[in-house]
C-alpha cells in the first residue's frame, strides 16, 4: 500500500506545504501495546501555531470546553487548515500510519491510539485494552460515529473490540471503514 499510494502521499505533502509552512508530516506521542509510547504519524492538518490558536479560542469560547472534555475534539476547530479539513473529512490524514503498521507499532484494526494525557481519566480502562492489543488505524470507534462519540463510549468500544477480537470482526470493520469515510459522518 505504501508503494501504491506514494504518488498520493507526494501530492498531499506538496498541498500541505503550499497552504502553510512547516512539516507535512505530524508526529505525536501515542500509547501503543502495553502503554509504551511511540510517535504516531499523520499528515499535518493544523497550523504550526495550533497551541496558541487553541488557547485563544478556549479563552473566547468557554462553551467549547465541554466538547473538549467529553470528546477531546472540537467540531469547528480553528487550528485546522482548509486543506486539513479535507484531509480529516476523507481520513487521508491517517495514511502515514501505514508506516507505523510497518514498524510494528500499530495494526490496521485495533483500539484508537491516544496520548497519555488524553487517556488520563480512563487510565485503568486503557491499561487492559493496550496491554492486549496494538492500536489500529481503524476500529470500532471509527465505524461507530467517530468524533460524534464521547470519550467514555469510545473507551467502551475499544474494550468491546479487544474482548471480541476475531479476523472476521477485523474484516467487517475494514469494510465499514470505507462506508464511514465516504459518508464523512463524525469526521472533523
Amino acid at each position: 500500500l505504501l508503494i501504491l499510494l506514494s504518488p498520493l502521499f507526494l501530492l498531499i505533502m506538496i498541498a500541505i506545504r503550499i497552504e502553510s509552512k512547516g512539516p507535512a508530516i505530524f508526529r505525536h506521542s501515542r500509547c501503543g501495546r502495553g502503554l509504551a509510547e511511540f510517535n504516531m504519524l499523520k499528515f499535518r492538518t493544523m497550523h504550526t501555531n495550533a497551541g496558541d490558536i487553541f488557547e485563544e479560542y478556549m479563552r473566547q469560547n468557554p462553551d467549547a470546553q465541554k466538547d473538549w472534555e467529553t470528546k477531546n475534539k472540537l467540531k469547528e476547530d480553528p487550528r485546522v487548515t482548509s486543506f486539513g479539513r479535507i484531509l480529516r473529512k476523507t481520513s487521508l490524514d491517517e495514511l502515514p500510519q501505514l508506516v507505523n503498521v510497518l514498524r510494528g507499532e500499530m495494526s490496521v484494526v485495533g483500539p484508537r491510539p491516544d496520548s497519555i494525557e488524553a487517556i488520563s481519566n480512563f487510565f485503568e480502562e486503557y491499561r487492559e485494552i493496550y496491554s492486549s492489543a496494538k492500536p489500529g488505524i481503524t476500529g470500532l470507534w471509527q465505524v461507530s460515529g467517530r468524533s460524534d462519540i464521547d470519550y467514555t463510549k469510545r473507551v467502551k468500544l475499544d474494550y468491546l473490540y479487544v474482548l471480541n477480537w476475531s479476523l472476521w470482526l477485523d474484516l467487517i470493520i475494514i469494510l465499514k471503514t470505507f462506508k464511514a469515510i465516504l459518508s464523512g459522518k463524525g469526521a472533523y
